[in-house]
């Protein structure tokens, strides 16, 4: 079946797909997994930083500046690369994990202490902080513009 505004899963798929589409980036898949990853990065830079954990050693500040980088350029093409993985493993937050090693397969200092990558955490840490992360940024970015310009309600 073809796809359009009466074939859509919901009416922000159809009709009101133009008034929502600042909020895609946000609450759709890739909006998803780009905050998994956000989450992951976050978590191992603060276990780096951790000085009560000798075995995961601080990163430098070009490893710190690469780590950054994949998260500020997570693209559409990195999101259908988890995917595929996601199809051999059949766990999207396991994928995510996968994904993100082979990312920084050419980091030394990462691969070092690559099995501290979702150390400690379960796939509901990473998915609950973000769906948080989704919603704030949603509220903090289109929303509030929405508002500004006054075409949210007050």
């Amino acid at each position: 079946m073809t796809l359009n505004e009466l074939t859509a899963l919901s009416p922000l798929d159809g009709r009101y797909a133009a008034k929502v589409e600042g909020l895609r980036i946000h609450f759709s898949e890739y909006g998803l997994m780009r905050n998994r990853v956000r989450v992951e990065i976050e978590w191992l830079k603060a276990l780096a930083s951790a000085r009560e954990l000798a075995e995961c050693p601080d990163f430098s500040e070009s490893t710190i500046a690469e780590l950054n980088a994949v998260i500020a350029d997570f693209s559409i093409t990195d999101a259908e690369a988890i995917k595929a993985i996601e199809s051999r493993t059949n766990h999207d937050v396991k994928a995510m994990e996968y994904w993100l090693k082979e990312r920084l397969a050419g980091n030394a200092e990462v691969m070092r202490v690559g099995e501290f990558i979702h150390f400690g955490c379960t796939s509901e840490d990473i998915n609950n902080v973000s769906h948080a992360l989704m919603l704030k940024d949603a509220v903090d970015e289109p929303i509030a513009a929405a508002g500004r310009s006054g075409l949210a309600p007050a």
